[in-house]
């Protein structure tokens, strides 16, 4: 695993169960809100990762841009696909999301190097 995403996982894991841990009410349903959201429905699991990765783009949060990338990898997301996501990500945000679609291409590249 790239040193990109192992990194990135490892903090996300260890910072999740630290807060998981503490047991607050409305975290923890958030969390399950948040997991449940992207379950398979009316829409496919892969299109709900590539409407939440764009919506992360435009929001501007690397975090969530890493985790939806990932997720979207498992899904079977192509590159081909993913730059048409990144192309609406800057429609819809504008060029401020220009250096998020750098990070998020140098990410999505470590993924489908794995």
């Amino acid at each position: 695993m790239g040193e990109l995403i192992q990194e990135f996982n490892d903090y996300r894991a260890k910072m999740n169960d630290v807060i998981l841990g503490k047991q607050n009410k409305v975290i923890n349903r958030l969390f399950n809100l948040d997991t449940n959201c992207y379950a398979e429905g009316a829409l496919s699991t892969k299109t709900k990762e590539m409407l939440g990765l764009v919506a992360s783009m435009v929001l501007r949060c690397d975090d969530c841009i890493k985790y939806h990338l990932g997720k979207a990898h498992e899904q079977g997301v192509t590159t081909e696909e993913m730059y048409e996501i990144f192309a609406v990500a800057n429609i819809v945000g504008g060029t401020i999301v220009i250096p998020h679609t750098r990070r998020a291409a140098e990410y999505w590249e470590e993924l489908i190097a794995q």
